[in-house]
């Protein structure tokens, strides 16, 4: 927008403020931009302007080229149209053309051309055509703004000028729309092609006026609605129609109730415009032209919540293997982008961040399981079994964002299978080799028939209540491991400074004649030697240095994953930072460990390319070792682990193919749990361990590869448009996860309390989005404190409360399971979370439950039919009523100036 300035006898338009998205004004006094606000408007102005476009002239499609050329068409209409007189034309045409100066220009002074001008503004000569001040080209400077990268491509500017003259009686008014975009030269800071023009000059003691007009109609031209109000409209009252649609949304604040001088802050998420497009339909252009355009609030159906819909990749065929037929000719389409948009500099730190966590899972567990078999399966094995599967997963399996590793279950599993088999003389390997093939048997079935359609009964209570099982797990396992580290390190609280002289420890030979006060304390205890004094049992503070890391890595992390929100540095060092945290953290941290050269527990990587235990080859033969009968009863506890997979890999499936995270190339339910039957025969014939979907690293993965805008508008927030789905970053990490075995040079100084800080990020970070954790947190807060969460809305506190502590309950039944040995029925378990689900529809309302939880299939059927039938009778009351009544007259014109 653009305002007439006078300097001495000299006329200039001035830029006073600009939109994209928010109002910025120029602060005269800092010669800079003000931070971009939300519009405040007065009603008087909408009105004003409304009546501008009633009385004044309004050029649609006009063809125009250059500036002096559009005045030259405005002009002469309203002299055809007798709103102005012909001898006006000079003085009106000069005005216009006089030059812009941008914000980013200075003053002009007077050029000798017109000091030769007369002292009016109207005057003589000086008011030729070939004197404009308007350049027909862009400068050197607008060229060279920065200022592009904010503007969406395709942008198209709507000039707006507004100014006082005292030539004029009554206003002259213009709205122009161009029929193609033109570049106007000077007229725009930026050189971006305009499409609209609103050109407003009136007699002179209004100029307060003349502004506010100015700043509604640029704001309108920034509103969705408006906006394409304005390319659709065919004549005056489409326009007219357009700005009383726009009134009908607007919200007014009394006098007195607030500040007008406070610059309101843009939201950090801008509702969407879909819900007023439901109400005025644009496409109804034609028919609106100044009569009722629609109006009303919305249904009750509109109103409610969208339910967690999981479509047709879980639809039940009913025929051999329909679904995984369909997964495959969905998949497929996408297979070569999935590799070339995986190179990106954002993969890069997503596979660093995912393997440091799949390479301390692998040593964790693969520890683990060495303990419950007797080395059988280990370390090594570990590693070797996570590369293989998660390769081949990440490379055919259709959802390549799924991370596959170890779990709690199936290592308790293992155990106990361990156990039976040493206790009744089977051998363990063979009876586990037979498992793998019966599940892998039982999982191709369960793919041939489509059973992955029972995850459809999988709400949000379900997926939240395993989704946080998980979570916790990972906190709790990283503090556990944290305070084990106070127990191997204890801190040396006997340490008096005031007998620092009586703290000594000497080596004391067997014969006392023998001097060996000089050797080691190694040497001494090997050479049968006893270590005498106070100082002997010192041990360094490693505890407390383990924890500064540990803690320290959590905290970084999570300060420079939110350091993109910060106000330093331009968005793509702050992008850059926050998408590299984890990285940065970690080499922070391991560097601080090496500048203090204490001895912390660091990581231990196998060296040597063989299996943990002595005389185990690489091949499981499936024959020999059992009796007959051993091949046919490992189906019985194949069942278990089969149960187990489904589960825990479709749950984990649910959860990544969220709508919330726009994904956008479908997912592969079905090929996803044959590719993990497959690799369970694999790994049982190799002997490594089972590996199914982690939710946690999953979720982690997904997080490390979400996209945002790259130009958002001044005051924008940048918006969240996906995730980056390919299947370059974890192929990437499982390779890296197999060479680790030659990396152990490097990894060895990486400490292990990096890393479960690492793992505490990971389940903290999991927790963020499940309304299930938030709603815990309404226990803590009272009721004027608590966050304006939409379910508060429609649903009574105590009924919230109440949902939250079934959840919570369910969730303590599942701690307290997969703590003892009934963790081997904890798939059932989550089938009991779906049980509890199902009881919850006779204590709580179908009401309730659609703003807290999803609606079971069902449920959402009998909603569905019951929402077409209500918006099929809405449908004939709207025919009876539109031909019983005549169009009605929704504004009555402003008053007149």
């Amino acid at each position: 927008m653009d305002t007439l300035q006078r300097e001495g006898d000299e006329l200039e338009w001035k830029e006073s403020a600009r939109w994209v998205k928010f109002e910025e004004k120029v602060e005269e006094g800092g010669e800079r931009w003000s931070k971009p606000h939300v519009s405040t408007l007065s009603l008087h102005s909408l009105f004003e302007l409304r009546t501008c476009l009633q009385t004044g002239t309004v050029l649609l499609d006009l063809d125009g080229y250059s500036l002096p050329q559009i005045i030259d068409d405005i002009i002469e209409r309203q002299i055809v149209e007798g709103t102005i007189t012909p001898d006006l034309r000079d003085k009106i045409s000069f005005v216009l053309l006089r030059k812009h100066r941008h914000q980013t220009k200075k003053p002009i002074h007077r050029s000798l051309v017109d000091i030769g001008k007369s002292g009016s503004s109207t005057g003589g000569h000086a008011q030729s055509r070939s004197m404009n001040d308007i350049s027909d080209t862009p400068s050197t400077d607008q060229l060279k703004n920065k200022f592009m990268k904010k503007i969406p491509r395709d942008a198209e500017a709507s000039n707006v000028l507004v100014g006082e003259v005292d030539f004029l009686t009554k206003p002259f008014v213009a709205f122009v729309r161009l029929a193609q975009a033109a570049t106007l030269g000077g007229l725009t800071e930026v050189p971006v092609p305009t499409r609209f023009l609103f050109i407003l000059l009136g007699p002179q003691g209004k100029a307060k006026s003349y502004n506010e007009i100015g700043r509604a109609i640029a704001t309108l031209m920034v509103d969705d609605l408006f906006s394409d109000v304005a390319y659709k409209a065919r004549d005056r009252e489409d326009l007219i129609a357009g700005i009383d649609e726009f009134l009908d949304e607007v919200i007014v604040l009394p006098p007195g109730e607030w500040d007008p001088k406070i610059r309101i802050e843009p939201p950090k998420k801008v509702p969407s415009a879909d819900k007023r497009k439901s109400v005025f339909s644009l496409n109804e252009l034609g028919q609106m032209n100044g009569s009722a355009g629609g109006g009303g609030r919305l249904s009750e159906d509109e109103e409610m919540p969208e339910q967690h819909e999981l479509g047709e990749e879980l639809a039940f065929t009913g025929r051999f293997c329909g679904g995984l037929y369909l997964d495959i000719k969905r998949k497929l389409p996408w297979f070569l982008s999935d590799f070339y948009e995986g190179f990106h500099i954002q993969s890069i730190s997503a596979v660093l961040f995912i393997y440091l966590g799949c390479i301390t899972n692998a040593i964790t567990f693969g520890g683990l399981l060495g303990d419950a078999t007797d080395n059988y399966q280990g370390v090594m094995e570990s590693f070797l079994g996570t590369a293989l599967a998660g390769s081949v997963f990440c490379l055919f399996g259709g959802q390549p964002l799924i991370i596959l590793s170890s779990t709690g279950p199936i290592l308790i599993f293992e155990k106990l299978l361990y156990e039976f088999s040493k206790k009744n003389s089977i051998d363990y390997m063979e009876l586990r080799l037979w498992i793998g093939i019966h599940s892998c048997l039982q999982c191709f079935l369960l793919v041939a028939f489509d059973a992955s359609y029972i995850i459809k009964y999988m709400t949000r209570f379900t997926e939240e209540g395993f989704s946080s099982l998980i979570s916790f797990i990972f906190i709790s396992d990283a503090i556990k491991k944290m305070v084990g580290s106070f127990k191997y390190y204890p801190i040396n609280t006997d340490f008096k400074p005031d007998y620092v002289t009586t703290y000594k420890c000497e080596c004391v030979a067997p014969d006392p004649s023998v001097d060996w006060s000089q050797l080691s304390k190694k040497d001494c205890l090997t050479y049968g030697g006893s270590l005498v004094g106070k100082s002997c049992k010192y041990v360094p503070d490693l505890a407390l240095m383990s924890f500064i890391l540990f803690f320290g890595t959590y905290s970084m992390t999570v300060t420079l994953k939110k350091f993109k929100f910060s106000r330093y540095f331009p968005t793509k060092l702050r992008k850059l930072i926050s998408d590299f945290s984890i990285f940065m953290s970690i080499m922070t941290f391991v560097g601080l460990d090496m500048l203090m050269g204490l001895k912390t527990p660091k990581l231990i990587v196998p060296t040597e390319f063989k299996p943990t235990r002595p005389g185990r080859g690489w091949i499981v033969m499936p024959f020999g070792k059992n009796p007959w009968w051993v091949y046919v009863a490992s189906a019985v506890p194949a069942l278990l682990v089969t149960i187990l997979i489904f589960m825990d890999q479709q749950i984990s499936a649910v959860i990544v193919n969220r709508k919330e995270n726009k994904l956008k190339k479908g997912c592969g339910y079905h090929l996803d749990l044959l590719w993990v039957g497959v690799l369970m025969a694999a790994c049982s014939f190799m002997g490594l361990p089972w590996y199914v979907a982690a939710t946690v690293i999953s979720i982690a993965h997904i997080d490390s590869l979400k996209m945002e805008s790259e130009s958002s508008a001044p005051g924008e927030q940048p918006q969240f448009l996906g995730v980056r789905e390919q299947r370059v970053t974890g192929l990437l990490v499982f390779i890296l996860t197999g060479v680790s075995i030659f990396l152990a040079p490097i990894l060895k100084y990486i400490p292990m309390p990096v890393l479960y800080g690492v793992f505490l990020y990971m389940g903290v970070a999991s927790l963020s989005g499940i309304q299930f954790w938030d709603r815990i947190k309404l226990y803590l807060m009272p009721s004027k404190h608590q966050p304006d969460f939409t379910y508060l809305r429609h649903v009574p506190l105590r009924r919230v409360h109440l949902f939250t502590l079934v959840q919570i309950t369910c969730l303590a039944v599942l701690w307290i399971l997969k703590s003892t040995f009934l963790a081997i029925i904890f798939p059932v378990m989550i089938l009991g979370l779906m049980v509890v689900r199902k009881m919850l529809d006779m204590v709580f309302s179908q009401h309730d439950l659609a703003w807290l939880d999803d609606l079971l299939p069902e449920k959402e059927k009998k909603k569905d039919d019951d929402k077409k039938k209500g918006k099929e009778k809405e449908k004939e009351k709207k025919k009876s009523k539109a031909d019983d009544s005549e169009d009605e007259v929704r504004w009555v014109s402003a008053a007149p100036w």
